[in-house]
């Protein structure tokens, strides 16, 4: 027999005692996870699913069962909603998970830091000089004061003119603006777009061609080009339109004016994906616009501001108080 081995000591700590080690403990038996043939095997069947189950639902709205291919179910709550009785009025019925208004009010999105320098590179704001900016526009005024002076004393008709938007003059109410549409977009996990885009796969940018328009194109006059091109140096310089983009519990995202616009004030153009009509007719976007009414329907094109926009994606269909927002082709104007 072989002769007992001591144990072994750990050395001594710095008060003297002697401290034995100990083996550690044994493993836990293995866990035993039953088969999914066994769960099948032992599982009680559930009552087949049949068009009786839902006879009983009622759209909340309007308290009727009637129209049930047109009856919307919460995927939280289970509850029913008439597409028609939404507001705003759901055209199809969606692909994805849906919620309800009660449901979906609680909804969580991250406020955009009102910083500046992020405000400036999410719009892509080009630092130019403002005394430049100035001298332009009052070269712009000073044109358009001699044409009116050259303009004969009679007139048959007085046609209506776009005017430019007026940008708020305090820098951070802008800031509030810019960062609200900013929120907005980053809430939709959109990309911030003043331009029509053209993406591989969808419309190209030579499907765009004035002469396929159903009936002709409207073509702006001069007076008009010139403020639309005023604008759009004021949006590349973060001068924004007098807009601010607010959350609702119904409607989701929309727009209230910051400030007093006037009527035929030109707001934003309308910016988005382009694509051919026949490719989103069965599109869940609800706020897809019109961009080219061609006599073949095979090359009509829309915009979709699904994945790339600007403030206009929250205007679309929006009565906003006293300020009746028309679309204008894709320019927005105001409208009382």
């Amino acid at each position: 027999m072989a002769p007992k081995r001591p144990e072994a000591e750990s050395p001594s700590p710095t008060n003297g005692s002697v401290r034995k080690r100990t083996a550690a403990p044994p493993p836990p038996p293995p866990r035993r996870y039953r088969s999914l043939a066994e769960i099948m095997r032992t599982a009680k069947a559930a009552p087949p699913v049949t068009g009786d189950y839902y006879s009983d639902v009622r759209c909340e709205q309007c308290r009727s069962g009637d129209c049930d291919d047109e009856l919307l179910l919460c995927d939280r709550c289970e509850k029913g909603y008439h597409l028609f009785c939404l507001r705003p009025i759901v055209v199809r019925v969606p692909t994805g998970p849906w919620l309800c208004p009660s449901c979906a009010r609680e909804r969580p999105f991250r406020r955009f830091p009102l910083m500046q320098k992020k405000i400036i590179d999410f719009f892509r704001i080009q630092r130019c000089s403002i005394a430049a900016a100035e001298e332009k526009c009052g070269i712009s005024q000073d044109t358009r004061k001699r044409r009116r002076r050259s303009m004969p004393l009679i007139m048959h008709k007085k046609r209506r003119r776009i005017l430019p938007f007026t940008p708020n003059e305090n820098p951070a109410q802008r800031l509030q603006q810019m960062g609200s549409l900013a929120t907005a977009l980053t809430a939709l996990k959109m990309e911030f777009s003043n331009e029509l885009t053209y993406m591989r796969g969808m419309a190209s940018r030579s499907a765009n061609q004035a002469i396929l328009e159903k009936g002709g194109m409207q073509v702006l006059p001069r007076e008009d080009k010139e403020t639309l091109e005023l604008c759009r140096a004021m949006c590349k310089r973060g001068e924004c339109p007098p807009l601010v983009v607010v959350y609702d519990s119904l409607e989701g995202f929309t727009v209230q004016a910051d400030g007093h616009i006037k009527d035929m004030t030109f707001i934003t153009e309308y910016t988005g994906d382009v694509d051919y009509l026949v490719n989103r007719e069965h599109d869940d976007c609800d706020s897809m616009m019109t961009l080219l009414s061609a006599t073949n329907p095979s090359n009509s094109l829309v915009i979709c501001p699904d994945k790339r926009g600007n403030i206009a994606r929250f205007i679309n269909g929006i009565n906003n108080h006293n300020h009746h927002y028309r679309q204008a082709r894709w320019h927005l104007l105001v409208e009382y």
